[in-house]
């Protein structure tokens, strides 16, 4: 396809007293290259697919891809997105992005494409397995070091000196690509919660969430330490009296091997573990890995 020009006037009404300048410049055109309707088809397709296997919805692929709902239409539909959109919708349901890619633009990408993005989070070397976007896009083996079982401190909302011991099993979701937290054992069994967890990369810590129809629960924590370790806060609701309140208090995750029942339960004071579950929530707040501000 030749190349056309075209050619901008610009007029300078006060270049001189009673006249003006007109300057003519010339503009090349490049030339546009239709993008094949069968290949974005292509792409749309490898999508579909991809969302069928992984039973998603559009608002749930919007969700997992960090995106309005709306821009998922658009590309389902063969609209024009942005490429960044199109590697977050591609590092979450498991598809090769520069493949896509190339099918979506046609045989060549464009300019500008962040191929330093496809570099860093290259399928072969992660596994094929990342967090989405708006959990902090974390591979399955930049925290493998998570996956365990965790004996799980934290004081009692009612009676000051009392601990709440469980334990807390972390495992890697499949399905939904992320890890996963379940509580167990826990004294007030339905009252368990199972979420999961967000691994910023600027931060230091991690929040654990859970969220059943509205009613949301986090627990923000440091990152795992050498000693096997993590320490924050959780913030939550307890009943009092015949309402529920906000509450929030240290709480400690302790990575373990075994789980005595003897020592899970409410560990009030005079138990053999007391006196160890107190220095360990005790040092949370007093080296530094929370702060509770009151009054």
């Amino acid at each position: 396809m030749a190349s056309s020009a075209i050619f901008q006037l610009r007029y300078f009404p006060a270049f001189a007293p009673g006249r003006c300048l007109v300057v003519m410049k010339e503009h090349t055109l490049k030339p546009i290259v239709p993008i094949p309707v069968d290949r974005r088809a292509k792409a749309i397709g490898q999508i579909r697919t991809a969302m069928i296997e992984k039973k998603l919805t559009q608002a749930q692929l919007a969700d997992a891809a960090d995106c309005h709902e709306k821009t998922v239409q658009n590309l389902l539909g063969g609209r024009s997105v942005r490429d960044q959109t199109l590697f977050d919708v591609c590092t979450y349901l498991g598809l090769d992005y520069e493949d896509v890619r190339d099918n979506w633009h046609g045989s060549v990408a464009q300019a500008g494409t962040p191929s330093e993005l496809a570099q860093s989070h290259d399928r072969r070397a992660t596994g094929g397995m990342v967090a989405p976007v708006y959990m902090g896009a974390y591979t399955r083996a930049a925290v493998d070091q998570y996956l365990g079982s965790y004996l799980t401190l934290r004081h009692d909302f009612t009676a000051a000196d009392t601990f709440v011991a469980y334990r807390t099993d972390v495992h890697w979701d499949d399905e939904w690509p992320s890890l996963l937290f379940q509580e167990v054992d826990r004294p007030d069994a339905p009252y368990s919660h199972r979420g999961r967890i967000y691994v910023p990369a600027s931060s230091m810590f991690i929040h654990l969430v859970s969220l059943t129809k509205g009613a949301m629960r986090m627990i923000v924590v440091s990152q795992l330490g050498q000693d096997g370790m993590m320490r924050g806060l959780i913030t939550t609701l307890n009943k009092q009296r015949a309402n529920y309140v906000p509450v929030a208090t240290p709480i400690v995750y302790a990575k373990r091997e075994a789980f005595p029942a003897a020592n899970l339960g409410l560990i009030a004071p005079g138990h053999d573990a007391h006196a160890e579950y107190k220095a360990l929530l005790t040092a949370t707040l007093s080296e530094g890995y929370a702060r509770l501000v009151v009054p």
